[in-house]
């Protein structure tokens, strides 16, 4: 069984910046797909960034130009860095990760909240 650890969450002032990590219990595990999801109260849960394998990256438009997406494929681990950071960033931010064989897993989730 493979776990995703979270960390990095924490409250902030709007304008600062956070940087979240997650990594998998398991090095040898085999990982396609690596992204961030994040819910607010109320919302859906939306992605927000996403990484491939191969660093082909997306973001949701509200995030562009302020959050950064990486991977570590040696280590399976996955970092959101968020600069600039609005209260309408708040959230719980989830770790999702894609096995090659189609497998999904998702972390505990951890806090982030903007203040104004």
């Amino acid at each position: 069984q493979v776990q995703l650890v979270e960390s990095g969450g924490g409250l902030v002032q709007a304008g600062g910046s956070l940087r979240l990590s997650c990594a998998a219990s398991r090095s040898s595990f085999n990982i396609n797909f690596m992204a961030w999801y994040r819910q607010a109260p109320g919302k859906q849960r939306e992605l927000v960034a996403s990484v491939t394998t191969g660093g082909i990256v997306n973001y949701v438009d509200s995030v562009k130009g302020r959050f950064t997406i990486s991977r570590d494929n040696a280590k399976n681990t996955v970092n959101l860095q968020m600069y600039s950071l609005k209260p309408e960033d708040t959230a719980v931010y989830y770790c999702y990760v894609r096995s090659t064989y189609g497998r999904i897993y998702w972390g505990q989730g951890t806090q982030v909240t903007v203040s104004s």
